[in-house]
């Protein structure tokens, strides 16, 4: 990390720029996002993607419908190659960016071929987090970020077969829902009573969390020291309290770590991720950066945590292409995500922890939870209940005024509250 006044302010750009050639290293859903974005604003230059793997696809379903019929990089895929050619995207599939110059605004792939550009973006991405303990690397042991990791636990797999599963977040949650489908035998293990907790507030954590139970899943409390090789290719995941789990299958489901690291190797400002304005513009000016590798910093300094999320990758490719064009990004609204666990549907919008009132909806099979603060609605969360979530979202981003009464109300539909409003 570099000083904190290299980033330029994020005050809305007062003229249109000519990005020119643009080179995006990363397809996923973000570095698409800003191709397809840049094409609906007018760019009508050069646009080329450069991608270690052969196609384009959605990253939600690997965890969510990993032993769904039909899986398969047909389903997965977002943008084929018609896709592409409609909207005059050039693509270098199955090829690595190594560096990238700044300054000439150049990228070099793994090939030794220079592609010359005019503006660069950065969608790198992360990789998954693994785990720092002796054995994580024997062949029984899996992580799921990408199409081959999730082949490669899909066919690990068979029913009956017992499968540990080390991380307790929505990534773990819905790999140990998914592996129950199927018929393993799934131990989960997290460090926390409550996994999610800070995303999702203590009463809902608790909730979720409990439906693993429900469904047989074997939840533990602990953190793994050790992985034991068996002679039968099976291994034993050794906790620090000495508790001992037999496995044919493990997955760590940890989390992430931007891969930061081009930009890093070329000068640009980045902790814990590339830093960004709210025009995702990078401490070099013809390099933005944009998903779950930029980390934006405020125009008063404050460093905000990276965004892990589907609508947020999208929004911020959306967003870059806006700055590499000089024009004001969409106003986003409050940030949302959603996760599928033991065949229920979570939308959270917001926040559900920190400083506030929590007010509970009770009255069907799921609580809904909302979080106020000066009598404004900061957050809120739902099962199998988007709709309510949808509405929520429209009250915090309005800054309407909510009674904590209605809220826990299950008679008061919070479209009501909407309508009420106006």
């Amino acid at each position: 990390m570099t000083s904190s006044d290299a980033l330029p302010t994020a005050g809305s750009p007062t003229e249109r720029r000519d990005a020119g050639r643009v080179v995006i290293v990363g397809g996923g859903l973000a570095g698409f996002s800003a191709a397809e974005r840049l094409r609906v604003l007018g760019h009508t230059d050069e646009i080329t993607i450069v991608e270690g793997e052969d196609c384009l696809y959605d990253r939600p379903p690997l965890s969510k419908e990993l032993f769904a019929e039909g899986f398969d990089v047909d389903a997965l895929e977002f943008a084929t190659g018609e896709r592409l050619a409609d909207l005059g995207i050039g693509t270098r599939h199955g090829r690595r960016a190594t560096a990238i110059d700044p300054t000439a605004a150049s990228v070099t792939l793994d090939s030794g071929e220079v592609l010359p550009a005019d503006t660069i973006l950065l969608a790198t991405g992360g990789r998954a987090r693994t785990l720092p303990v002796p054995g994580a690397d024997l062949p029984v042991v899996h992580v799921l970020r990408t199409l081959a990791d999730a082949q490669a636990i899909r066919d690990a797999v068979s029913a009956g077969c017992r499968a540990v599963v080390i991380g307790g977040g929505l990534i773990g949650a819905e790999l140990a829902s998914a592996l129950r489908k199927v018929g393993a035998a799934v131990t989960l293990v997290d460090p926390s009573p409550t996994p999610l907790a800070h995303a999702v507030g203590e009463l809902m954590a608790n909730h979720l969390h409990g439906m693993h139970l429900a469904h047989d899943v074997d939840t533990r409390l602990g953190v793994a020291a050790l992985i034991e090789p068996a002679s039968d290719g099976s291994a034993t995941v050794v906790l620090a309290d000495g508790d001992r789990l037999p496995a044919d299958l493990i997955v760590v489901g940890i989390g992430i770590i931007p891969n930061q690291e081009i930009g890093v190797a070329a000068g640009l400002d980045a902790d814990d991720g590339i830093l960004v304005d709210a025009h995702q513009r990078t401490s070099a000016p013809k390099v933005f950066a944009a998903g779950d590798v930029a980390r934006r910093r405020g125009d008063d300094g404050v460093m905000h945590r990276r965004e892990e999320h589907w609508e947020a990758a999208q929004l911020s490719g959306q967003a870059a292409a806006a700055g590499m064009l000089g024009l004001a990004p969409e106003v986003r609204g409050t940030p949302w995500f959603w996760s599928d666990r033991h065949g229920v549907h979570l939308e959270v919008v917001g926040r559900l922890s920190g400083s506030g009132t929590q007010i509970v909806r009770e009255g069907g099979p799921h609580p809904a939870v909302f979080l106020i603060e000066d009598g404004l609605l900061v957050g809120a969360g739902s099962l199998d209940d988007a709709n309510t979530v949808r509405a929520a979202r429209r009250l915090i981003d309005q800054r309407i005024p909510v009674s904590a009464d209605e809220l826990a109300d299950p008679a008061v539909s919070l479209r009501a509250m909407l309508r009420a409003s106006r």
